[in-house]
């Protein structure tokens, strides 16, 4: 398929800037497949689609406050620095991006801090805005973490055009977020409130969890018309063995095994065996799904609203259906449902 084929318009107004006032009263809009139907609902609902048995699939990464703001050596302009991944603990080197990228280069220090109390250094350069930083602190390592979460703040997407609130810190975070070290939150799981969940838990619904440490690769824009060239960046993933039982016996009962996501479906399509059941695994994927593609693991998924030409909608395109998946947008703009990280939700059974 072509980039061109996931284009729409949208406009500005349906960008969400705010979450719902409560997770669960999102808005949901229920795609059934078999049926082609659309129907309109609330987060809250989706508990009248799911029976005892039923998997929902988890992702419990846990998004760190990866955005802080240096001054650089001498003429102290104001620095912003995006902390992607720690390379090496015990040297502090980081993975970053910075903005404006063309007054930082190799040799440069960077004081955060009132007090300057963290410096950094520019080692190398990786990308157009990418930077290798090491770090320069006094204390232990744990003293060391516990400053960049002091001097970090919620990383927000930059198409939210609000400063960071302090709600954000709690709302830009699932409610069964636990490993740390994605920099963009798993958004599809936002929707989920601990009274919802105690309900599907009664009903006898499972939980299996994992993890994709979501990179800001996840949202790199795809830049060639022939899909079948662009390179996804890789990202870390983990599948407990216990999380792949629960699941394999779900699939071999052939119960409902729902992805709370696209990270979620990245991250067990990445794990398939040759009997199409979910292997443990402790590794990377920069596995890129779009139409057409045969699904091994779940039969049904929870999304948010995605921009257009984005892979995130080319993944749901190829589990709904190009034209369902098109139609049901066009649908959702005319209905006014918010785009985006903190937008409204999608269950496709």
């Amino acid at each position: 398929m072509k980039l061109s084929q996931f284009d729409f318009e949208l406009p500005a107004e349906l960008l969400a800037e705010y979450p719902s006032e409560h997770r669960d009263e999102a808005r949901l809009m229920v795609l059934n497949r078999k049926e082609q139907t659309i129907e309109h609902k609330q987060f809250k609902d989706l508990i009248d689609y799911f029976d005892e048995g039923d998997v929902m699939m988890l992702n419990n990464t846990k998004v760190f406050p990866a955005r802080m703001y240096g001054n650089k050596e001498k003429t102290g302009a104001r620095i912003e620095v995006f902390l992607l991944r720690e390379l090496n603990a015990e040297n502090r080197l980081w993975d970053v991006l910075v903005d404006p990228a063309r007054k930082i280069r190799i040799g440069n220090k960077l004081f955060f801090g009132d007090d300057d109390s963290l410096v950094a250094e520019v080692i190398d350069n990786t990308t157009s805005r990418g930077r290798t930083l090491r770090f320069l602190y006094d204390g232990s390592y744990e003293e060391f973490r516990k400053k960049l979460l002091e001097l970090g703040e919620t990383p927000l997407p930059k198409y939210i055009k609000r400063g960071v609130e302090p709600e954000d810190e709690e709302r830009y975070q699932t409610i069964f977020a636990k490993n740390e070290g994605a920099v963009a939150a798993p958004t599809a799981g936002l929707h989920f409130s601990k009274h919802l969940m105690k309900r599907l838990e009664i009903k006898g619904v499972e939980f299996a969890e994992m993890t994709l440490h979501v990179g800001l690769g996840t949202f790199n824009p795809v830049e060639v018309e022939d899909l079948s060239k662009h390179k996804m960046d890789s990202e870390q993933i983990i599948i407990p063995e216990e999380s792949a039982n629960v699941i394999n016996n779900a699939i071999n009962k052939k119960r409902r095994v729902c992805a709370v996501g696209t990270t979620v479906m990245r991250t067990v399509e990445s794990s398939v065996s040759a009997n199409h059941r979910l292997n443990a695994y402790d590794g990377w994927t920069n596995k890129f799904i779009f139409p057409p593609y045969d699904f091994s693991i779940a039969n049904c998924m929870v999304t948010n609203f995605h921009t257009p030409k984005s892979t995130l909608l080319m993944m749901t395109a190829a589990f709904a259906g190009y034209d369902f998946i098109m139609e049901a947008y066009k649908e959702a703009v005319k209905e006014k449902y918010k785009f985006y990280s903190y937008g409204d939700a999608m269950l496709i059974i």
